[in-house]
C-alpha cells in the first residue's frame, strides 16, 4: 500500500497499474515499440498491455536513488480511484532500460513512480481530454531540455483503457492507474534530473512536479 497527499486529500493505494502501448495511432505506437527496440526491449505481445506493480513504488518525493546509470523517466496521466469520484495527476514512470531489454515487467519493478502532489477532478477535464498537453524535461550538461511534449489525443482514451483492463469504465477506489507516454525527442536516456508537466490550456493550469535522481553504485 502507497499512501498518497494531495492538495484536496490523502488517499490510500492498493494497487498499481500500467497501461503500456496505448497510443491511439499505429503509426505512433509503431515508432514507439522501434524506439525501444532500439535499445534492445521486445515488442509487445499485444496492445495495450497491463502491468501490475507493487502499491509501494508510488512516491511523490523530489529525490529518488535508482541501482546503476540506465533508468530514465517517462512522463504520463495518472488517474487516481477514490470513492467518491475520479481524479487525474501527472506522474512518471521510472524504469531500468538495461533490465527492460530483457524483461519489461521486471524493469518497471526496479525503480519508483513519481506523481505530483496535486489533482483535478476528472470531470473538470474529460470534456476536453485530447487538448491536455503532456511534457517532460530532462537536464543536459546543466541546460533544462524539452524531452517529451504531445497532447492527449495521442493516447487511447481513459475510460477505454480502464474498461480494456476490468470490463468496466469505472476505476475502482484504492487504484491508481497510468495510461501511457509519448515518444521522446531524440533517444531515449538518462538524466540527473526529471521534470513533468501535464497542462490544461482550456482552463489556464498546470500540474508539474520535478525530482532528482540519486544513480547508486552497482558495487562497493
Amino acid at each position: 500500500m502507497a499512501r498518497l497527499a494531495f492538495n484536496w486529500s490523502d488517499v490510500d493505494i492498493d494497487e498499481l497499474v500500467i497501461a503500456g502501448w496505448t497510443a491511439r495511432d499505429v503509426s505512433a505506437l509503431e515508432h514507439h515499440i522501434e524506439e525501444l527496440k532500439a535499445i534492445g526491449v521486445q515488442p509487445p505481445s499485444k496492445v495495450p498491455l497491463y502491468y501490475h506493480l507493487a502499491a509501494c513504488l508510488l512516491t511523490q518525493a523530489e529525490s529518488i536513488q535508482v541501482l546503476g546509470d540506465d533508468t530514465s523517466g517517462e512522463v504520463e496521466p495518472v488517474l487516481v480511484g477514490t470513492p467518491d469520484r475520479l481524479w487525474v495527476t501527472v506522474g512518471a514512470d521510472h524504469t531500468d532500460r538495461k533490465v527492460e531489454s530483457y524483461g519489461v515487467a521486471v524493469a518497471k519493478q526496479l525503480c519508483p513512480k513519481i506523481v505530483a502532489r496535486a489533482a483535478w477532478r476528472f470531470e473538470e477535464v474529460e470534456p476536453h481530454w485530447d487538448q491536455l498537453v503532456l511534457r517532460s524535461f530532462i537536464e543536459e550538461g546543466n541546460r533544462k531540455t524539452l524531452y517529451q511534449e504531445g497532447t492527449l489525443d495521442r493516447l487511447r482514451a481513459p475510460r477505454e483503457l480502464i474498461a480494456g483492463w476490468r470490463g468496466d469504465a469505472r476505476l475502482p477506489s484504492r487504484v491508481a492507474m497510468f495510461l501511457g507516454t509519448m515518444p521522446a525527442i531524440g533517444a531515449i536516456r538518462s538524466s540527473p534530473r526529471f521534470a513533468m508537466e501535464l497542462e490544461d490550456p482550456v482552463l489556464g493550469r498546470k500540474l508539474t512536479h520535478a525530482y532528482e535522481i540519486r544513480a547508486l553504485p552497482l558495487v562497493s
